[in-house]
C-alpha cells in the first residue's frame, strides 16, 4: 500500500520528497541499496537543504566500506548546516576508518556529547512495542537494525560510550545490545552492562555474555567441550611483542577490533615479523596460532553457522584456496561444484557436519548463553571442530541477487526470519 502511494505522487510530482525519502526508506529495508541509492541522491538532488537523504547516502557508503563516498556526503551535509548532529557522528567514523584520529575526535564530541540518547521515527501507528538499542559511537556493533520493524517498534538508541550512567533509561518493554566485539568495544561494553543492571525488562544479548567472547577467551570457551580445538591466542602490547621465538613460526598476527581480513596477517619467518607488526594499526595485537583447515584437495573450507536463541542454522560454506577465508573472497562464484557442496550443507547441516561436530557446537552455543551469535569454524578429518571465532560480531546480509545464489536463499531466510521474531519480542521458535 505505501509503496503505490508513493509511487502514484511520484508521477504527478517527480520531486515530491516525503515519497522519494518513504520509497528510499522502504527499498533500503528490504535489501534493495541500488534502488535506495537513486531515490536518496534524487532527493538531495531537489532538495539540497533537506539533510535527511545526504546523511542517509553517507550511511549507507561507510557500512559499505566506502570511506571516501561517504566523507563527501557528510561533509556536504555539514556544509549546509555545521551543526547538524547525525552528520559530525557520521563524520566521526567515517575519519577513523580513514585514520585520521585526531580529527575525528572534534566529531565525535561534536556528534555525541550530549547526544547519547537518540530516538528512531516510529513508522506505524497505534501502540508500539518500546525497544532500547545499546550500540557502541566507535564501532563493534553487529549490524540488527534492518531486522527491527520500526512499523511495530519505537526504538530509542543509546550509544553507551557516551551515555550518561546517572540517568534514567528511557520507558522500554526490553533491551537489544547490539555490541557485539567485545575486542572493540569494550568502555560501550562496560557502561551497557551497567545499564541493563537497572532494568527488570528482558535483554537480548547481555553485555555480560558478549565480554566473554574477545577473542583471547576462545580458549575457555571451547575448554573440556569434545571435539572442538581452538587455537592458543594473546593479546599484547606492541612494546612486549618483539621477543617472539623463532620455534613459535608460522603465527598469525591481528590488529585489534577489525574484521573481514582487514590488518590481518600469516608471518611465516621471524626475520618477516617485525615489518609485519610494523605495518599493523593500533596499540595491541593479537598473536595467534595457526589451525590447518586444509582438506585432501589443499582446499580450506570455512563453515559458518548462527545461534538465534540456542538454535542452530546454518549460513554458507567458503571454500578457498587461500588461508584467509571470507566469503566474498572465496572461489564460490568460481565453481560450481563449490555451491553444490554449500548447497548441501545448507539442506542438511548435521548429515554434512556429523553428530561429533553437531554436539560440540550445541555445547558451545550453551556455554555462550547469547539469544544471538555465530561460529566460524573449519572440520578436521576426525570430525571435530577448528574453531575460529565464535562471538555476537557476525552479520547476516541477504546473498547477491544473481541466480547463481538462490540455493542460499532459504537458509538466509530462516535465519533473518528468527532474529526478525526475536526482536519483534515474541516468543518461543517456529518449528
Amino acid at each position: 500500500m505505501a509503496v503505490a502511494a508513493f509511487l502514484d505522487r511520484l508521477r504527478s510530482e517527480p520531486q515530491h520528497l516525503e515519497s522519494l525519502l518513504g520509497l528510499g526508506s522502504l527499498a533500503l529495508a528490504a535489501g534493495r541499496r541500488d534502488a535506495a541509492r537513486t531515490l536518496f541522491a534524487r532527493a538531495t538532488q531537489h532538495h539540497p537543504k533537506d539533510l535527511a537523504p545526504c546523511v542517509t547516502l553517507g550511511n549507507m557508503a561507510l557500512e559499505d566500506g566506502e570511506a571516501g563516498t561517504a566523507r563527501s556526503h557528510f561533509e556536504a551535509a555539514l556544509a549546509t548546516d555545521a551543526a547538524c548532529i547525525e552528520a559530525a557522528q557520521g563524520m566521526a567514523r567515517t575519519l577513523a576508518m580513514l585514520g585520521e584520529h585526531a580529527e575525528a575526535e572534534r566529531f565525535w564530541r561534536a556528534g555525541f556529547v550530549g547526544h547519547a540518547v537518540a530516538p528512531r521515527r516510529h513508522r506505524g501507528t497505534g501502540l508500539a512495542q518500546e525497544v532500547l538499542y545499546l550500540a557502541s559511537a566507535r564501532g563493534g556493533n553487529v549490524r540488527l537494525w534492518p531486522w527491527l520493524d520500526d512499523h511495530r517498534a519505537a526504538v530509542t538508541v543509546i550509544y553507551t560510550d557516551y551515555a550518561d550512567l546517572s540517568a534514567r533509561l528511557p520507558h522500554h518493554d526490553f533491551v537489544v545490545n547490539a555490541i557485539g566485539d567485545a575486542d572493540a568495544a569494550p568502555p560501550a561494553l562496560v557502561n551497557a552492562e551497567y545499564l541493563v543492571s537497572t532494568t527488570a525488562k528482558p535483554v537480548i544479548n547481555h553485555p555480560a555474555r558478549v565480554r566473554r567472547t574477545g577473542r583471547c577467551n576462545l580458549g575457555s570457551l571451547c575448554r573440556d567441550i569434545d571435539g572442538l580445538v581452538a587455537p592458543l591466542i594473546r593479546r599484547m602490547e606492541r612494546a612486549a611483542i618483539q621477543p617472539v621465538q623463532s620455534r613459535e613460526f608460522p603465527l598469525l598476527v591481528r590488529s585489534a577490533g577489525f574484521h573481514t581480513g582487514r590488518h590481518f596477517h600469516l608471518v611465516e619467518t621471524q626475520d618477516d615479523f617485525a615489518g609485519a607488526v610494523e605495518s599493523m594499526p593500533g596499540d595491541e595485537l593479537f598473536l595467534i596460532q595457526p589451525l590447518d583447515a586444509r582438506g585432501a584437495d589443499g582446499k580450506v573450507r570455512k563453515y559458518r553457522v548462527m545461534f538465534v536463541r540456542g538454535r542452530i542454522y546454518p549460513w554458507h560454506l567458503a571454500i578457498s584456496s587461500d588461508w584467509k577465508v571470507h566469503y566474498f573472497s572465496a572461489d564460490m562464484a568460481e565453481h560450481e561444484a563449490y555451491r553444490q557442496e554449500e548447497s548441501g550443507f545448507l539442506n542438511d547441516m548435521s548429515n554434512v557436519l556429523g553428530k561429533r561436530a553437531m554436539a560440540a557446537l550445541e555445547r558451545l552455543g550453551q556455554r555462550m548463553g547469547l539469544d544471538y551469535a555465530g561460529v566460524d569454524f573449519a572440520l578436521a578429518p576426525d570430525g571435530s571442530v577448528l574453531v575460529f571465532e565464535a562471538n555476537a560480531a557476525m552479520t547476516i546480509n541477504d546473498p547477491p541477487p544473481d541466480a547463481m545464489w538462490d540455493y542460499r536463499r532459504s537458509a538466509a531466510a530462516a535465519v533473518q526470519k528468527a532474529v526478525t521474531r526475536m526482536l519483534a519480542g515474541i516468543e518461543g521458535d517456529e518449528p
